[in-house]
């Protein structure tokens, strides 16, 4: 039998507000230590993806998620400096009053499209968060 190498699977998660201000956290570990990212993390074997997603965000924010929907899949095999990682976006909701850093993240905060331009973000989260706020306000 061939042996495959396969990629790695993540979730990334937008928790947004009804003022479309969202959820970033900095994070605290490389690749991309001390930028500003969306919670998520990889999916452990036999999870799904979705329950991935609740449970990243939950561990990064302190915050029990509804996922709302599916954003996209976003696969490019350099977006992540680990090695090849596609990442299932979701966009969700969740009380932000219950928001602390927890796990990997060094800190966490609220934020605004127009701040998107004065933060590093991490790997190729603008594009998932530009993506993430056009789904977010054609659908909510």
């Amino acid at each position: 039998m061939a042996e495959y190498k396969i990629p790695s699977l993540t979730a990334d998660i937008f928790i947004f507000d009804e003022d479309f201000n969202f959820i970033l956290i900095k994070r605290k570990n490389e690749p991309y230590k001390d930028y500003w990212a969306l919670p998520g993390g990889f999916v452990e074997y036999g999870e799904t993806v979705e329950n991935a997603a609740i449970r990243e965000a939950k561990e990064e924010t302190n915050i029990d998620v509804t996922l709302k929907g599916l954003v996209n899949v976003y696969s490019d095999p350099d977006r992540d400096s680990r090695g090849h990682t596609v990442t299932v976006a979701y966009i969700a909701e969740g009380d932000f009053s219950k928001m602390k850093a927890d796990s990997d993240a060094e800190d966490i905060g609220i934020f605004s499209t127009e701040k998107l331009e004065k933060i590093n973000l991490a790997f190729d989260h603008d594009k998932i968060i530009k993506d993430c706020l056009n789904k977010a306000k054609t659908d909510f």
